[in-house]
């Protein structure tokens, strides 16, 4: 698959709005630190990709893990009934093509409480659309998954999200 660099280049005031089933979760990109991560985000959120997407993945005391397209089709209920079955596909989609790591050039590849990174598989250059919110710190991913934002407001909602909850849509606010 392709590596894709996005068109959109970060000013480092951007703030994602992750409105959620549960409430909104306004978190502060890091632009400069995570350029191609925050790029591809931002273009993605502003074609409405994330619309209608659920968590498909939550580790208590770990992550909150969503943006995978398998689920779009899916109910909410339907997404808990698949999670955990490998067989039912949901965390293996993405946007048709993978974006380039930075956790190794990103100088705050720090996964604090309310972090947002992007999941990837094996292979370094994998990630796509699917992110996650950290539950805590998670330093030990600090060196095999890029950070590119961090939680401002909202990390009681992000304690409350499950499986099958619902990203109703992700407003970028001061993007150029």
């Amino acid at each position: 698959m392709a590596l894709y660099t996005p068109e959109y280049k970060p000013s480092g005031r951007e703030v994602a709005v992750i409105k959620t089933s549960k409430g909104d979760i306004r978190v502060q990109l890091a632009g400069e630190d995570a350029p191609i991560h925050v790029g591809n985000f931002v273009e993605l959120a502003r074609k409405g990709f994330y619309d209608s997407l659920k968590f498909h993945r939550y580790v208590p005391g770990f992550v909150i893990q969503g943006g995978c397209p398998n689920t779009r089709d899916l109910d909410p209920e339907q997404v808990k009934a698949a999670a955990g079955n490998p067989w039912a596909g949901l965390g293996t989609g993405g946007p048709g093509y993978t974006i380039k790591q930075e956790y190794t050039t990103n100088p705050h590849n720090s996964h604090d409480d309310g972090a947002l990174a992007m999941a990837r598989s094996q292979m370094p250059d994998s990630a796509g659309s699917q992110f996650y919110l950290c539950l805590g710190p998670q330093h030990g991913l600090d060196s095999g998954y890029t950070v590119f934002g961090q939680t401002i407001e909202g990390k009681d909602v992000i304690a409350q999200l499950r499986v099958g909850d619902v990203i109703e849509t992700i407003v970028i606010e001061n993007a150029d």
